[in-house]
């Protein structure tokens, strides 16, 4: 599990984005639901840690979804997310007809009269499969990442910086980050003035490079910002912070 998360984009850009982390009672069963959405295997380790990504050697772009033990109840709205790619009108609803078959049921989040389809999968974690938009076709199964924060384009730096992606923000003040070869899901900062209720269910994980300073990375982030958090990781290799804005990340010892 955890492959490469992307090459180095020149000698500024210390870490990357690694994975999603997304907190699970039953990993093994939450990991099938997401193995059907994006197409990717499911791979459990010893720990009970299960991981979706591409399969070795494909060349798909995509991100490791890893499914994490967690018995604590899902209290409110995820403010991550996770939106489905779709190339057509007929494989969108051919995406959601089979979600729902898998387990996912429809969620009412606020949306009104949009072209996406908001569902919650069996454990309760909301994703959005979207309507063809040729922005995403080199992104794979998994259209973007989304993180919902009351002010996206103060976040948009930070997370260009932790991430090595450039940040688009547009007019309505929402943030884009893109990988400099444009493959792989989207980071999109998206404005909500929902309240913070609890640690994050979902999360993501950035990695330092094999052979960089583990130490001096986490300074970086916490010079732009980050703050230590404890959500009872207790005594890991990994620095689980939180962004200017109070999301969760870990930074993950160097990896190739």
């Amino acid at each position: 599990m955890g492959r490469t998360g992307g090459p180095r984009y020149g000698a500024a850009v210390p870490t990357r984005l690694w994975s999603v982390v997304l907190a699970a009672t039953d990993p093994p069963s939450l990991a099938r639901f997401w193995s059907v959405a994006t197409g990717w295997p499911a791979e459990a380790d010893a720990s009970g840690v299960v991981a979706v990504e591409p399969p070795a050697g494909s060349h798909e772009p995509g991100i490791p979804l890893v499914f994490v033990p967690n018995a604590d109840p899902k209290v409110g709205k995820n403010r991550v997310h996770l939106d489905l790619d779709s190339r057509s009108a007929d494989h969108q609803a051919a995406a959601v007809e089979r979600l729902r078959a898998a387990g996912a049921r429809p969620v009412d989040v606020g949306q009104r009269g949009v072209p996406w389809v908001v569902l919650a999968d069996p454990q309760g974690n909301e994703l959005c499969v979207l309507d063809p938009r040729d922005e995403y076709a080199a992104a794979g199964p998994v259209a973007a990442v989304v993180v919902d924060t009351p002010d996206p384009a103060s976040l948009a730096p930070f997370w260009s910086a932790a991430t090595g992606w450039p940040a688009e923000v547009f007019p309505s003040g929402d943030a884009r980050l893109t990988r400099p070869d444009g493959r792989g899901p989207r980071l999109e900062l998206l404005r909500s003035a929902d309240p913070e209720v609890g640690r994050n269910r979902v999360h993501l994980d950035v990695a330092p490079f094999a052979g960089d300073d583990h130490a001096a990375e986490v300074d970086r982030l916490r010079a732009l910002g980050a703050t230590d958090v404890d959500v009872g990781q207790g005594d890991v290799p990994w620095v689980v912070l939180a962004d200017p804005q109070g999301n969760e990340l870990c930074v993950l010892t160097p990896r190739g």
